[in-house]
């Protein structure tokens, strides 16, 4: 594989060393999928591969490719290597993926209507009403194309023997997607070596599968609907995403205070009169979307919008009450879900999962908590996660008094060892643990997944956590033939990236602290 992959994978020890490398097969040969890349990544050497990750940051940063940690702005580090699927194991994927969220569709019908599956004891009651994510407003209600789900963001994993597994579901609304696209385009015009003789899925055409499905999800006597995308603001740490999607959609982007309700009419407010609005594909969580329904103190959402919604005069996209899916918990059943409403098989498993509801099983995961991984089941942006063997004592302590004391929003997995990539880190090329979000968008009719996803990598040797906030990056993830592709050497003379990207539109005058803080906690961060 060239002088620059001498020595990979030689520092790797513990889960690392067990984990199924992306890359590399275990006779130390490169995967076929990789020959390419690893050739073309070779011929570069150190200085030059190292120019290029300098390249791909720096255009990130003045593009506005960032999100917010502690209140600083960042690039999401972007690996120099792809991460690559051949067709057959992408088939594998995107099957399993979209089995999954026609299952989940099913269940959130379901338990917000007739609840057949809890009557039939596969899932429990008291697990459902329980669940944060549960929203009772949202009882009873049908949207009008029958969609709740309409973007989902399931995050896939490899374990030890290279099979892919569920870690969890993202049916609210999941973030990501963005860097999907941006990455995309930093690294063809970055990197455009690495594309020649690639037949490459292409991810461009994800804005127009997703406003296709939210025209489809308006009420039905609407002949041409007015889509717009809510956002929480500027200071939101998914703003980029928010302002992307709208402008690759040609539609709107709005804050709360850019819309109001008559009656059960929903209307942007512009400087040429109000418009009827049709759709609403929100980036703001439940308790903040509605201030007369939820938190009355929200400055951020819409008031009304959600009698507007129950009166079939609107859509809100992703449903209000699809938390409970998300649920951790919840997510232990899925698989008898796919079995009770499609009568299938499931294509991906779960992760092995432990409830800590039961005394004796809390008990056993307790007493092995330096082993396990526990996990707050409305956790996200790796918060309220817990991995035993990398905590010290004192925190594996508070972890048993805090479940203990409140096992329901708890589980336990077992640690996996998350399948490795090489990535670029310092001047060299490591292995480093990687996890896949597939995203998935249902018309009512379709869930058609985009052919790569996101792929996320943690940067830290021998870490777990992937996620943009715990210090994580990104990949561009291709998937290689059995499906349209993008052109097998790119132009020579590449559009700039900021043609590709959206311009930072800057702060929208005066916010009050309250407003801030809102957007802030609104999104779940990659």
């Amino acid at each position: 594989m060239g002088d620059l992959f001498d020595g990979y994978g030689a520092e790797a020890r513990g889960l690392t060393e067990a984990a199924f490398d992306e890359m590399v097969g275990r006779d130390g040969s490169a995967r076929a999928p990789y020959v390419g890349v690893a050739s073309s990544l070779a011929q570069m050497g150190p200085d030059d591969v190292s120019a290029r990750a300098t390249r791909l940051a720096r255009a990130f940063m003045d593009q506005g490719v960032t999100f917010d940690l502690d209140g600083e702005e960042r690039p999401f580090p972007l690996d120099v290597v792809p991460r690559i699927f051949t067709s057959r194991e992408w088939t594998r994927v995107s099957d399993g993926v979209a089995q999954r969220v026609r299952a989940l569709e099913m269940f959130l019908a379901d338990v917000y209507g007739a609840a057949r599956i809890v009557s039939d004891g596969l899932v429990p009651h008291d697990v459902v009403t329980s669940s944060p994510g549960f929203v009772r407003a949202a009882y009873g209600f049908s949207p009008p194309n029958g969609v709740r789900i309409h973007v989902a963001g399931i995050d896939v994993i490899r374990d030890e023997d290279g099979e892919f597994r569920v870690l969890e579901d993202n049916v609210r609304s999941p973030s990501g997607v963005s860097y999907v696209l941006a990455n995309r385009a930093a690294m063809a015009r970055v990197l455009p070596e690495l594309f020649w003789g690639q037949p490459i899925q292409m991810v461009t055409d994800y804005p127009a599968h997703l406003i296709s499905a939210l025209r489809r999800a308006a009420p039905t006597s609407v002949q041409d609907p007015t889509v717009v995308v809510l956002t929480p603001g500027v200071h939101n740490s998914a703003f980029y995403e928010h302002a992307l999607l709208a402008r690759l959609m040609g539609v709107h982007l709005v804050e709360g205070r850019d819309l109001v309700c008559h009656g059960t009419d929903v209307y942007l407010r512009t400087t040429e009169g109000e418009v009827a609005v049709h759709v609403i594909y929100r980036r703001i969580d439940d308790e903040y979307l509605d201030p007369l329904q939820f938190r009355p103190e929200s400055l951020v959402g819409c008031p009304g919008v959600l009698n507007a919604a129950r009166a079939g005069r609107v859509t809100i996209a992703n449903g209000v009450g699809n938390g409970v899916a998300d649920d951790k918990l919840v997510y232990t059943y899925v698989p008898a879900m796919i079995r009770y409403y499609l009568g299938e098989d499931p294509i991906l498993h779960n992760v092995e999962t432990m409830h800590l509801q039961d005394s004796k099983v809390r008990a056993d995961a307790l007493r092995r908590r330096d082993e396990l991984v526990f996990k707050r089941v409305d956790g996200s942006g790796g918060k309220g996660l817990v991995i035993g063997p990398a905590a010290t004592a004192a925190e594996l302590d508070e972890l048993a008094k805090e479940v203990d004391d409140d096992p329901r929003h708890w589980i336990a997995q077992r640690v996996v060892a998350l399948s490795t990539s090489p990535t670029w880190v310092g001047n060299s090329m490591v292995r480093r643990h990687v996890d896949l979000r597939p995203f998935a968008v249902n018309d009512g009719e379709n869930v058609w997944v985009l052919p790569g996803g996101l792929t996320r990598v943690a940067l830290q040797e021998g870490g777990l956590v992937v996620n943009s906030s715990q210090g994580g990056g990104s990949k561009d993830t291709w998937v290689v033939g059995g499906g349209p592709s993008a052109p097998a050497l790119p132009p020579r003379q590449a559009a700039p990236l900021s043609a590709s990207l959206p311009m930072d539109s800057g702060p929208r005058g005066e916010s009050e602290n309250g407003v801030q803080q809102q957007q802030q906690q609104q999104q779940h961060r990659p």
